[in-house]
């Protein structure tokens, strides 16, 4: 395997592996693409040195840490907004999880975690204060199906 950027079919058949479950062992990877453990593990480390693999994450159930309430808010900016230092200063505010700029209208989505609805009402109201939007709309979510996320259970 060269150290070039290419992925071929067992970079991606791990990637796959890993999506599904970043714990899953070298062992367990190994064995279902027919390699050795060493061979994986240098892959795997090839992919992290590329950036291929950004990183690992905890799947956190928010609603036994008190913030189970999830929510999209639509943003619209001024006209005058410099949309990098808007989403910067909303970044601020620590219940947004993340903001997407995107293209059409609005002009970003920002994902949120909250206690209740009075919490939500607080946090637009901040994310108005000041910042250059102008306009927001929420959508709460009801329910979620992720790709790739399995359960410790």
């Amino acid at each position: 395997m060269a150290d070039s950027g290419a992925l071929d079919d067992l970079d991606r058949a791990i990637l796959a592996l890993l999506v599904e479950d970043g714990r899953r062992s070298l062992v367990d990877i190994a064995e279902r693409v027919s390699l050795s453990a060493a061979p994986v593990k240098r892959r795997i480390d090839r992919l992290e040195r590329l950036g291929v693999i950004t990183g690992y994450a905890a799947l956190v159930d928010h609603g036994k840490l008190g913030a189970g309430l999830e929510a999209f808010v639509e943003l619209r900016f001024a006209g005058d907004v410099i949309v990098e230092e808007a989403t910067d200063a909303l970044m601020r505010i620590p219940e947004i999880q993340e903001i997407l700029t995107v293209a059409g209208d609005p002009d970003a989505l920002a994902r949120v975690r909250l206690n209740d609805i009075a919490h939500l009402r607080d946090v637009i109201d901040r994310m108005r204060h000041g910042g250059g939007v102008i306009g927001t709309k929420t959508l709460i979510v009801v329910g979620r199906k992720r790709r790739g996320a399995r359960s410790m259970h």
